[in-house]
C-alpha cells in the first residue's frame, strides 16, 4: 500500500456531501466550489473511481445542484444526520467500494463534512479533503472546520493536487482530457468576506434549515 498521503485511483473513492440547491445558494464561493466538485466527478468517472453522494433533508434543502447531479450515475443517499456515517446505507456503500482512501468534498465544511471526516478517520480511512471543494456560509466556520479535520489526521489538499495524484501520469488520453478541463476552470481564491460571490441571505444554512424539520 502506498503512503497514506498519496492518492491512487485503485485505492480511492470520492464522497460528495450535500451539494444541494438551497444549501449551495447560501455558501461563499459556491460557483468555484461546485466547479471543483464537477472536476473531481469528471476525473473519477474517467478513472472508474467509485462515487458516493448524499443529500441532507432534501425536502428542506433541495436536491443536488443540476451541474453535479447530471454527472452522477447513482441515486443519492438521503439523511438527516449530519455525519454521513450515521446512515447504514452510506457505510454499506462505502464498504462495497473496497477502498480505504476517501476524497471528501461538499457542504458545509464545519458540519457534515467535518463530522463525516472525523468518523471516517476513526474507522480507519485515510481522508483527503480538497479545501477548495468544500465550503461554509462563513469564513471562520470553513477555516476551523478544515483545521479540525487536519488535527484529527485528515489530509488537506486542493482539487488540482488530488486530481493529478489520481491521474498519476501524463501520457494518457484521460490526462489530456482532464487537463483541458482544469485549464478552463477558474481558481477559488479563498473563502473570506472579500470573496466575489456573496451568499444569498434568503437561503438557510444547514443548521437553520434543520431547525424547521
Amino acid at each position: 500500500m502506498p503512503h497514506r498521503l498519496l492518492l491512487l485511483p485503485n485505492h480511492a473513492s470520492l464522497v460528495l456531501v450535500d451539494t444541494q440547491e438551497r444549501l449551495a445558494a447560501a455558501m461563499r464561493r459556491r460557483q468555484g466550489v461546485v466547479q471543483n466538485i464537477v472536476l473531481l466527478i469528471q476525473t473519477a468517472n474517467r478513472l472508474g473511481i467509485p462515487i458516493i453522494h448524499t443529500e441532507q433533508y432534501p425536502k428542506g434543502l433541495g436536491r443536488t445542484v443540476p451541474e453535479v447531479a447530471s454527472l452522477l450515475k447513482t441515486a443519492p443517499i438521503e439523511k438527516t444526520t449530519f455525519n454521513c456515517c450515521g446512515v447504514e446505507a452510506f457505510l454499506s456503500a462505502l464498504k462495497r467500494t473496497g477502498t480505504k482512501r476517501v476524497v471528501l468534498a461538499g457542504m458545509e465544511a464545519h458540519v457534515c463534512v467535518a463530522q463525516t471526516a472525523l468518523d471516517l478517520i476513526y474507522r480507519g480511512h485515510d481522508v483527503h479533503v480538497p479545501v477548495d471543494a468544500v465550503c461554509s456560509r462563513h469564513e471562520i466556520d470553513w477555516e476551523y472546520g478544515i483545521r479540525k479535520i487536519e488535527r484529527a489526521g485528515g489530509v488537506l489538499t486542493t482539487t488540482e493536487a488530488a486530481i493529478f495524484e489520481l491521474l498519476g501520469k501524463a501520457d494518457t488520453e484521460i490526462f489530456r482530457a482532464v487537463s483541458r478541463l482544469i485549464k478552463q476552470a477558474r481558481p477559488v481564491r479563498g473563502m473570506g468576506p472579500s470573496a466575489e460571490e456573496e451568499p444569498d441571505d434568503s437561503e438557510p444554512s444547514i443548521v437553520q434549515q434543520e431547525l424547521k424539520i
